[in-house]
This record gives C-alpha cells, sequence and structure tokens, in this order.
C-alpha cells in the first residue's frame, strides 16, 4: 500500500459464502461503525439475520475484531498484495437467552449425581 493511503478495500464474507459490503473504507473507520454499515446492508432473505452489531463478530487475521478500535488500531492491512481487497469473515451470534427452570445448575447437577449413584447400587 502506498504511503499516505488512508483507504483499504474492503469486503466482508457472511456464513453461506455472501460477500457483502464491499467497498473503500478509511483506516479511521471503527468496527462498530463497520457492523453498523454491515447490518443495514445485511441481506434480508438469509436464514440468519443479526438485529444488532452486538450479534456480529468480525474476524481478520484469525482475531475477532474489537467494537472500539479503528481499523488501523486493529492492525488490519493488505500485506502482501498492494491494492488487493481484504476478506473479512462476518459471524453471527445471536445473545443466548437463559430460560428459567424450576430447578438451577447447582441444585439439580449434585441431585442426579446421587440419583445415579443410588440406582446403580440397587441394580448391582
Amino acid at each position: 500500500m502506498a504511503e499516505g493511503d488512508e483507504n483499504l478495500e474492503l469486503k466482508f464474507r457472511i456464513f453461506d459464502g455472501t460477500d457483502i459490503g464491499h467497498g473503500s473504507y478509511s483506516l479511521s473507520i471503527t468496527i462498530a461503525t463497520l457492523k453498523q454499515r454491515l447490518l443495514s446492508e445485511w441481506p434480508q432473505d438469509k436464514s440468519v439475520v443479526p438485529k444488532s452489531v452486538t450479534d456480529m463478530k468480525l474476524i481478520h487475521g484469525g482475531r475477532v475484531l474489537e467494537n472500539g478500535k479503528t481499523l488501523s488500531e486493529s492492525r488490519v492491512h493488505v500485506g502482501d498484495l498492494p491494492g488487493g481487497v481484504i476478506t473479512m469473515h462476518v459471524v453471527v451470534q445471536p445473545p443466548v437467552v437463559k430460560k428459567k427452570t424450576g430447578l438451577s445448575l447447582s441444585v439439580s447437577f449434585p441431585f442426579i449425581c446421587l440419583l445415579l449413584h443410588i440406582v446403580s447400587a440397587i441394580l448391582l
């Protein structure tokens, strides 16, 4: 990349291999802003559609990029391909909704272990 060049050519690959958000981005743009743009451009006909930027993770070079950092701070660079397009991967991970049950895991697990111990003692 030439010195003074403040933009990177990026595209974002989603779970089914589709590329979205292809364009030139400033090194000063934050990861959260990138995610917001991707959210607005997300194809609505897909089986998985993120509801917010917190549902998405951007991965580049084997690292999950942090929302508060810029592309420059995240050390995103073209490397050996001057003028090349960088592909980032987008993983959608909706927040886990915890279901309320009558028993908490801390109570039910020891109880199940005790129950299994008693049953195995009876059967032997």
